[in-house]
């Protein structure tokens, strides 16, 4: 079973035939791979080639998933439900949407705009950029399936748990009044065939690939840098457990970024081999994908500051719990 288990992760998901193919064809180029300009290539070229070829794959999969469930659906679903029911189905209706968390914010208009409860709402905003069926291949394919397992569950907690402390501390008038006076236009739900399926699932791998490129390509020259020329002590100075203030550093550094798990995948894969933290990796990503500073000022037009600062805390100290979480569990995940 380990065998199968590496197999996946490595060559599968890690495709470390096709760096082992990058490699082959540079160094037949001339180029010296063993010099830090040659492996900055190398880790450049297999990252974006990977990232590219699992997001095609990722996107098209959770699109065709995700066409079963447009939003007059999804409304419809949410409001049969009330509870902790309610609150994990939110959370897990927001894991079918390959949203970031900027796209995510018009779905969450329009819940809200349905009258559907203030938790039920932010519990789908939680989960929607944070957890998906990508997170959980993608970290796989770095960190092993226990580690991505782990890290799944853990945020549908947070999105649980996230959503039920709003809807007990916040209160509707914080929403912005606009949003209670759009009239949702109930559109006539479709049923789509399996042609139609797969076209739409197309043209979300088109559009998402279009939106996403230029910030991998950035993550990636980040990642590759992190990894071939900043030194392993002075990364581990900052971010390694002799700090105890790496895991806040890390969410608090993530927040201003713009980014999905697929523009933080290459950093923190760089950060991984460079012996930082598991936790402090996590809590990095995650305070790129759920907490970006863009993502709050968009959430700010449809909610007033004092929920918006209720929305941030919450997030923010249950992504720094987790983050020390897994600094303690991660070499049992291993």
């Amino acid at each position: 079973m380990r065998v199968i288990l590496d197999f996946l992760q490595y060559q599968v998901l890690g495709m470390r035939w096709l760096n082992d193919g990058v490699g082959f064809l540079l160094a037949s180029a001339g180029l010296n791979l063993e010099g830090r300009v040659g492996a900055s290539v190398q880790f450049f070229i297999y990252d974006v080639l990977k990232i590219l070829i699992l997001l095609s794959i990722l996107i098209y999969v959770i699109s065709y998933i995700q066409s079963y469930f447009p939003p007059e659906r999804t409304k419809r679903i949410l409001g049969r439900f009330s509870g902790w029911k309610a609150y994990t189905l939110a959370a897990l209706l927001g894991t079918v949407t390959p949203f970031c968390s900027c796209s995510s914010i018009p779905l969450f208009i329009g819940f809200t705009s349905a009258g559907l409860p203030l938790g039920l709402t932010f519990s789908f905003l939680i989960s929607s950029p944070l957890v998906d069926l990508g997170s959980l291949i993608l970290l796989s394919s770095i960190f092993g399936f226990p580690t991505a397992i782990a890290y799944v569950v853990v945020g549908l907690v947070l999105a649980v748990l996230g959503g039920a402390l709003i809807n007990l501390l916040g209160k509707e008038e914080d929403i912005e009044p606009f949003i209670r006076t759009i009239r949702s236009q109930e559109s006539v739900e479709m049923s789509l065939t399996a042609t139609e399926r797969r076209s739409f699932a197309a043209s979300q791998v088109k559009s998402t690939v279009h939106k996403v490129f230029w910030y991998i390509i950035v993550g990636v020259g980040i990642g590759a840098i992190i990894h071939n020329w900043i030194p392993t002590s002075w990364i581990l100075s900052i971010l390694g457990s002799s700090n105890p203030f790496s895991v806040v550093l890390a969410t608090f550094v993530g927040v201003p970024m713009y980014a999905d798990i697929f523009g933080t995948l290459p950093i923190a894969e760089a950060l991984w081999a460079k012996g930082v933290g598991l936790g402090t990796i996590l809590s990095f990503m995650m305070g790129v994908t759920a907490l970006s500073l863009p993502s709050l000022i968009l959430l700010r037009k449809a909610v007033k500051p004092r929920l918006l600062g209720l929305f941030f805390t919450i997030v923010t100290v249950g992504i720094i719990l987790i983050g020390y979480l897994f600094n303690l569990i991660g070499p049992y995940l291993s």
